[in-house]
């Protein structure tokens, strides 16, 4: 069998290559690719090229790479030693794009009946932003400020809302994006309206109490904190593609500022009773929301491509990405 897969030769170079099927042992299981999620922010900073030689970035996106980390499949075969009765069963894993793909048994989920697979591709997705929200340490009642309204902001802002946050404020330069917003949130273009001032009169004074940075771009950083009232916290949600240089007495020390880092590998591990919020216990909490249509995220899929079209819709979101958030790729 052939297994067409995405791979990024080199920046701004992608095509679907024709690989080997992966072979199972031990308790994996081979998964047939029924729908992958787009990560613009991961996947575009990689493919584009544009961060720091000597950054994270840079030991991590190695090429030729083989992106994806939301694949959503059906088991169509086990290894001796994993469980056959999955056999059928629809899954949620961290794969890359790729029609054939191979996940060890305990690193799978399964998706439920009543969620769509194109609902549970946006897993990881979720999963980033519920851990950032809990991080944020986010109480009821306390205001809040996202910087992007990308598709992880997009979700940021609905689970802060959810959450008992008042106001839930976004800021993003697309008007489109921001469009795509419950109406519950309040919206600010920085293009239209001073950001600072607004946020200023939306909390009678007083200021965010948290504000989430989403845009993944290092320049905007400092111009974010302006938002924060004393003790606040700063919430890094994004993966900034490059250094930001700020000055920690005026941005930290004097106004005692928490700067917070929020990681999806921040997650615990494993579940335990002090900390139960590990991936897959998010994931759950995810398919749980979708099933009982206390969130829904079927609006913000932006676009469906087959997936021997994707070096296009590559080439596209390089160029603009401001009318994207969630792309899928269709692998039937």
């Amino acid at each position: 069998m052939k297994n067409p897969t995405v791979v990024f030769q080199k920046p701004k170079s992608v095509i679907v290559e024709d690989k080997e099927v992966p072979d199972i042992k031990g308790d994996e299981v081979l998964i047939k690719t029924k729908r992958s999620l787009i990560s613009i922010g991961t996947e575009l900073t990689i493919l584009s090229g544009e961060f720091p030689p000597q950054s994270y970035w840079a030991g991590y996106g190695k090429y030729p790479f083989v992106p994806g980390y939301d694949n959503i499949g059906m088991v169509v075969d086990t290894g001796p030693d994993a469980d056959r009765s999955l056999i059928g069963k629809t899954v949620a894993s961290y794969s890359p794009h790729a029609m054939y793909v191979s996940a060890s048994q305990k690193d799978v989920m399964l998706v439920p009946q009543g969620v769509s697979e194109e609902e549970a591709s946006f897993f990881t997705i979720a999963e980033i932003v519920m851990n950032g929200v809990r991080r944020s340490q986010l109480s009821f009642g306390e205001s809040v400020v996202i910087y992007g309204a990308g598709i992880l902001g997009q979700l940021t802002a609905r689970i802060c809302k959810m959450a008992g946050a008042m106001p839930v404020i976004v800021v993003d330069v697309s008007d489109n994006r921001l469009e795509y917003l419950p109406e519950n949130i309040v919206r600010i273009n920085p293009l239209k309206q001073d950001v600072a001032s607004e946020v200023e009169k939306l909390t009678k004074g007083r200021m965010a109490d948290i504000v989430f940075e989403v845009t993944g771009n290092q320049n905007l950083i400092v111009e974010e904190f302006k938002c924060l009232r004393k003790l606040g916290r700063f919430v890094v949600l994004s993966s900034p593609r490059g250094p930001t240089y700020i000055d920690l007495h005026d941005y930290c020390n004097a106004p005692s500022f928490t700067i917070i880092g929020a990681h999806n590998s921040s997650h615990p591990p494993v579940e335990t009773l002090n900390n139960p919020w590990s991936r897959r216990r998010h994931v759950e909490l995810f398919f749980d929301m979708l099933r009982s249509r206390e969130l829904d995220v079927s609006r913000l899929v932006t676009h469906r491509v087959p997936y021997a079209n994707t070096p296009e819709i590559y080439k596209q979101l390089l160029k603009d990405r401001t009318r994207a958030l969630g792309v899928v790729i269709l692998w039937d």
